[in-house]
């Protein structure tokens, strides 16, 4: 998820402590996935249409009615998120409302059967310098079932000159 948690800062800094491995281990832990080797090419591609579409309505164009493609037993793996679509839809109704500039450019896309990996440029307004997210979606039956996200504040100077995106 985008800057979601940024207004904790604390507890975005927990969350960084978290590798990309640990996450995807995570996903792979998980007994009720399918499985990206029992996910054909067309259904992978379908599950990434999905998951961007959300993603652009629901965290761009603060759209909560896209909300409608997640599960009601959604789970959610960021400690400041609450399970469940209704809890999700009324935690982001929050977010925008204090936050109506928030914008989640999505840099990249990739897709692993029916994990979903976004990685994007959040920014609450045109002077944040925001923060680089990489969003993992799981999908199942055309629905978005679960989420994990790791994020990195993007900071003013860098060891190297590669950026974040």
């Amino acid at each position: 998820m985008p800057t979601r948690s940024r207004h904790n800062r604390p507890a975005v800094t927990a969350l960084l402590a978290l590798s990309l491995t640990g996450v995807l281990a995570a996903c792979a832990s998980n007994d009720e996935e399918p499985g990206p080797s029992n996910v054909g090419a067309a259904t992978s591609e379908a599950n990434r249409e999905l998951v961007i579409d959300f993603y652009d309505r629901f965290f761009n164009e603060h759209d909560t009615s896209a909300a409608s493609v997640i599960t009601d037993d959604y789970t959610q793996h960021n400690p400041n998120v609450p399970d469940g679509k209704e809890p999700f839809v009324g935690y982001f109704t929050e977010y925008f409302a204090d936050n109506p500039e928030s914008r989640n450019r999505i840099v990249r896309s990739a897709v692993d059967g029916d994990l979903v990996y976004l990685h994007v440029h959040s920014t609450d307004g045109s002077n944040d310098r925001g923060s680089a997210v990489v969003d993992i979606f799981r999908v199942h039956d055309e629905r978005i079932v679960e989420h994990w996200d790791v994020i990195q504040e993007v900071p003013e100077t860098a060891a190297n000159q590669n950026g974040m995106f």
